[in-house]
């Protein structure tokens, strides 16, 4: 009798003691919900918190209290306490959702594409197509990637990140045309994207479309994008490239004050010269380079045949002769440009 006694006292004490615990847990639960109505985040955290001492793997309080994290911009913790509300309600769609956002937004890109698709299953309208395709992208299987992302444009056809993310995808295959052309549908829908507009410059370069890799590149400029010397050359090269020289030969001679020494760029201001006729302007920068290497064999070349141009054949022909003893390969760049004449 007395033993039935004491187990009675212990049970009414389990559970006086459970009841208290979830009282309090609703009470903390009230006031964080009140406070994050308020947007006192910091004040809801302490209070969800507190609900979640009381009962740890309560659903609920795990969704609310990672939702004020979020709100702090603090991903990392919020999809920690997502994954606590998961164990305890594995089928709730906006627990999965916000799991396949989190782990988008923090880079873990299996995550992101398994919780996407279980988003898909749970609830076929959720548009999470851009999710997995640009984890896809990101893992680098562009061709799932693009089957993906063109389905995302469906669901959000102003959406520009979505015709970009594609266009990577081509250009990480080298498809340049295709690349430049969801490039363009991209800076259709965000014209204030001059790195976008850049970038697309630098495609139609690749295809080759000068005209329009110059279209381009200028309006990236309009647009703010940095001169830096990376810039300024790359638009000198597209001037030279539509045969305006002048302007191209500027530009390089802009960048060449602050790189004098840059052999990769007096060669191309040496070229510019010589396409543009101004053959002494070209020995005189194809000399520079070759005064700091004497064993350059193709500058020796380029400097003979320049001196060709301007009429000094004999001079011309005796240094072009001197380059084909330093490199014979240079003997076919002769019979190439006698074929043309």
């Amino acid at each position: 009798m007395r033993k039935n006694l004491i187990f009675l006292c212990l049970l009414t004490l389990f559970i006086t003691h459970t009841y208290s615990q979830a009282d309090s847990s609703f009470l903390y639960f009230q006031k964080g919900t009140a406070e994050k109505n308020a947007r006192r985040f910091r004040e809801a955290e302490k209070n969800f918190t507190k609900a979640l001492q009381f009962s740890p793997e309560n659903a609920p309080a795990n969704i609310e209290l990672a939702s004020v994290l979020m709100a702090q911009n603090r991903y990392a913790e919020a999809r920690e306490k997502f994954l606590v509300a998961e164990k305890a309600d594995a089928q709730n769609p906006v627990i999965i959702e916000n799991l396949a956002t989190l782990s988008f937004n923090l880079r873990k890109w299996e995550e992101a594409i398994a919780y996407a698709r279980k988003v898909q299953q749970l609830n076929p309208a959720r548009p999470v197509n851009y999710i997995i395709g640009k984890s896809l992208n990101e893992q680098e299987n562009y061709g799932e990637a693009i089957k993906y992302l063109d389905l995302a444009a469906k669901e959000d056809s102003a959406r520009a990140d979505i015709p970009y993310t594609i266009a990577r995808a081509y250009l990480d295959m080298s498809n340049y045309k295709k690349s430049a052309a969801y490039l363009e549908k991209a800076i259709g829908l965000d014209s204030s994207r001059n790195s976008w507009i850049y970038e697309c410059g630098l495609v139609f370069y690749a295809i080759p479309n000068y005209k329009k890799s110059l279209q381009f590149i200028e309006l990236a400029g309009l647009k703010g994008y940095a001169k830096s010397n990376d810039y300024l050359q790359n638009l000198g090269n597209a001037y030279i490239n539509t045969s305006q020289y002048d302007k191209g030969i500027e530009l390089y001679k802009e960048v060449l004050k602050k790189k004098p020494s840059d052999q990769e760029l007096l060669y191309d201001v040496a070229s510019a010269y010589f396409k543009s006729g101004k053959y002494q302007e070209a020995i005189d920068h194809w000399d520079i380079i070759l005064s700091s290497d004497k064993t350059n064999a193709n500058v020796l070349y380029m400097i003979g045949l320049s001196y060709q141009k301007k009429g000094d054949k004999q001079k011309g022909q005796q240094l072009c002769d001197k380059a084909i003893e330093m490199d014979p390969s240079l003997n076919s760049l002769r019979e190439k440009q006698g074929s043309a004449m």
